[in-house]
């Protein structure tokens, strides 16, 4: 007898999305699904000044194979924004797209046959290709992963299976897995991109968890989305502010569980003050990156964006003095970490 298939429900998380949302909805629109697999699609509007909303409502088809609901969380930032689409949405699997992810008409249909076919995976991600509103620049395709583009797989793991992490445009989560974190007390320590701010780590950090929860992570290459990338983020001073923002995303009290490597060095070099001492002995290697992008020069230097990241790593972990540790420990000590599979899953 075979498994029942499991059920999507597809979140959108918007902010100020008009414009955008229509060719999202018409590449869902045209999912093929069969029957037996039942799917939603939940639009988020995140605190929009704009008609969202009813442009959401206006575009879905009355005759689409699948119904389509508005919710608000009037709270601005995508992390909130996941959590309201969590909590309202109805289905074992959560989808999250962004509102300039075009989907593969078997979309839906893939991620409930890799979720439900592998019981062991906490979230699954595929292949994300641009699409530029306009000829992308020369340093672009070296870069691209700055913008979740490509493919998300490891060495040795082009034709899919376990990663170590993933992109959030895109990512599917068990909806078991996530509340078992959040009922064992799992409270995110980072803040997810908010309005204008370029800062990210919010999927990054729900990854490591499920991860150290005993979940997997994993990559298949027949899921597939189109990723638009408008004029404006095809600037280099947008992308210089995009590496800013992954720099300052201190992921570091996970990577410290989850790498064998790191987690076997002795508590005092994974400390605040050996961060520090690390940056400073890195002085000399970015430092010329950073004179050569004054006055926004330099533009496709791969040592500007070095310098870049540093800058941004260099202030979260200024503001981050005298809580780093605790972090640290909250993460080695959490209890969500028994929250995993059972051990005959899968």
């Amino acid at each position: 007898m075979g498994l029942e298939s499991m059920g999507v429900s597809v979140v959108i998380c918007c902010h100020n999305s008009a414009s955008r949302l229509p060719a999202t909805l018409r590449h869902l629109a045209a999912q093929h699904v069969p029957n037996g697999i039942p799917w939603e699609v939940v639009v988020v509007d995140n605190a929009s000044t704009d008609n969202t909303r009813e442009v959401a409502l206006a575009e879905w088809p009355a005759g689409a194979p699948a119904r389509l609901r508005v919710v608000s969380e009037p709270r601005p930032g995508l992390r909130l924004a996941r959590e309201r689409g969590q909590a309202e949405s109805c289905w074992p699997i959560i989808s999250f797209i962004d509102d300039d992810n075009w989907v593969s008409p078997d979309w839906v249909r893939l991620v409930s046959e890799i979720m439900t076919e592998r019981p062991r995976v906490g979230a699954c991600g595929g292949w994300n290709e641009a699409v530029c509103e306009v000829p992308p620049p020369a340093w672009f395709e070296a870069n691209d992963h700055c913008y979740a583009v490509g493919p998300q797989a490891e060495p040795g793991k082009e034709g899919g299976g376990r990663v170590r992490r993933l992109w959030g445009a895109g990512l599917n989560i068990r909806r078991a897995a996530w509340e078992g974190l959040v009922n064992h007390g799992f409270r995110p320590l980072l803040m997810d991109r908010e309005g204008k701010r370029l800062t990210a780590g919010g999927d990054s950090e729900l990854c490591h968890a499920l991860q150290l929860a005993g979940w997997e992570l994993w990559y298949d290459p027949r899921l597939r989305l189109k990723h638009f990338i408008p004029a404006g983020r095809l600037r280099w001073s947008y992308l210089r502010g995009l590496v800013r923002g992954f720099g300052a995303t201190l992921t570091d009290p996970y990577w410290f569980e989850v790498d064998d490597r790191l987690r076997a060095l002795p508590e005092w070099r994974r400390s605040w003050w050996m961060l520090i001492a690390r940056e400073i002995r890195a002085l000399p290697h970015w430092l010329p990156g950073w004179w050569r992008g004054l006055g926004g020069k330099g533009e496709g230097d791969p040592a500007v964006l070095v310098a870049e990241r540093t800058i941004g790593r260099w202030s979260a972990l200024l503001r981050a003095m005298g809580r780093f540790d605790e972090r640290c420990r909250t993460v080695r000590q959490a209890a969500w970490r028994q929250s995993g599979p059972r051990p005959d899953a899968g």
